[in-house]
């Protein structure tokens, strides 16, 4: 696809590559779908909640403590060079799974190994591509590649429980693995490029000028992005949404089960979230664009404390599904939110290290959260107690986001650009 011949600026085809490695990728099985999963492996290893729980949560923490180095790689070396090996270990690791039987510790060695896989199968290096593609159109690009992650949050936990009802948990997460190493790995290693720059392009689809010179990402190093208040601010307010909404979603299924509804209605409920998870990545991404990025998280924040609470007080199915899609619009924006602030308030220079530390948090939290809510529920035997808090919690991750000032670095202008022929003919 030579991007000077077709009319369609090569960034958006980069953008549909993206959103199939997130769609075709082992997020959607092991986070969007692991509420579907919860009573079935709870019944094959003979454990609470609680323990199945942590196997979640050991995926978070693994993969919030490597992603900075992963982060420190994809400055380094490009995101492609990432995400090619370990989407292929990814689906290698998911076959395996039909091993994965007895004792508990084998549940989590796998969960562990998918966090090892997850470092470069996540949103962190889709985002470093995508954002170095688009500055103007950024929030808008980032909103689209999530759709991909949106889409399987809606589509897959249907299929994981249709899956597991006929084939099991272990020959469901066999057939997730195929589909990466058959789908998402050759679309990615055909039509995954770094930067625009190779197509002699800038962000945006503006032409480049081919003389001396070399262009160079505008942005804070990440010694000095630490320092930030701003910095600590943000990680806050993603820490405490995260841990709330990702517990939320974990336990979904259980929680409408326990409340009478069938387990493929349950597994609806999941998909709801997705269907918000859906809803939050597009349209978070058409408004941060247009609106100062603060203020459009503050109000998606606030749906979804509107929907935790909801979902601690529902008392009917169908306030429940309603609960699980609200809850899932805070999901839906929060990773591309955090992508965009994150250009904007910090620059590119050093994107990937800031934003894997951000997501690291996030990840962290969410696998905190995961299990907290397990642990709350085997402990008094009611989710009631932790959705109270982590409405709270939502609440005050809104708040911050009205605290932050101006952006840093805005909206760069289409110009032509001095670039060094030589970056023309490096393959990403």
């Amino acid at each position: 696809m030579d991007s000077k011949r077709r009319g369609v600026f090569y960034g958006w085809w980069v953008v549909l590559t993206a959103a199939v490695g997130l769609f075709f990728g082992p997020i959607p099985i092991t986070v969007f779908s692991f509420g579907v999963f919860l009573k079935p492996l709870a019944q094959e290893f003979h454990s609470g909640r609680g323990a199945v729980s942590l196997a979640f949560t050991l995926h978070g923490t693994i993969v919030a403590l490597g992603l900075p180095f992963a982060g420190r790689l994809i400055d380094r070396f490009g995101a492609r060079k990432i995400i090619l090996p370990s989407l292929s270990m990814a689906g290698l690791i998911l076959l395996s799974a039909y091993f994965c039987s007895g004792k508990i510790w084998r549940l989590y060695l796998l969960y562990l190994a998918l966090g090892i896989a997850g470092w470069g199968t996540g949103p962190v290096p889709f985002c470093h591509v995508i954002s170095h593609w688009f500055d103007k159109h950024r929030g808008l690009a980032l909103g689209l590649m999530m759709l991909g992650l949106g889409g399987a949050a809606f589509v897959m936990p249907s299929v994981a429980q249709y899956l597991i009802a006929r084939l099991g948990w272990r020959l469901t997460f066999g057939a997730i693995g195929v589909a990466i190493l058959i789908v998402t790995v050759p679309v990615n290693a055909i039509f995954l490029e770094e930067r625009p720059e190779g197509k002699g392009l800038l962000p945006d689809g503006a032409r480049v000028s081919v003389v001396a010179g070399k262009i160079s990402d505008p942005g804070l190093s990440w010694r000095e992005t630490w320092r930030t208040p701003t910095f600590r601010l943000l990680l806050c307010a993603f820490i405490l949404v995260a841990a709330s909404v990702q517990a939320c979603l974990t336990h979904l299924a259980a929680v409408l089960a326990d409340r009478g509804i069938s387990a493929q209605a349950a597994a609806l409920g999941a998909s709801l979230f997705g269907c918000g998870v859906l809803l939050g990545r597009t349209g978070s991404g058409y408004l941060l664009d247009r609106f100062f990025a603060p203020h459009v998280a503050a109000l998606i924040f606030g749906c979804a404390a509107a929907g935790i609470g909801l979902l601690r007080i529902a008392a009917s199915p169908g306030l429940g599904l309603t609960a699980a899609f609200f809850t899932g619009l805070g999901m839906g924006a929060e990773v591309d939110i955090m992508a965009y602030l994150a250009s904007r308030y910090f620059g590119l220079r050093s994107f990937g290290s800031i934003y894997s530390v951000m997501f690291a948090g996030y990840g962290l939290a969410g696998g905190l959260g995961t299990y907290l809510m397990g642990a709350a529920f085997d402990a008094r035997g009611s989710y009631a107690l932790m959705l109270g808090l982590f409405c709270v919690a939502t609440l005050i991750g809104a708040a911050l986001m009205l605290r932050l000032g101006p952006y840093r670095y805005e909206m760069r202008a289409a110009a032509e650009t001095a670039l060094d022929p030589a970056m023309l003919s490096t393959e990403s």
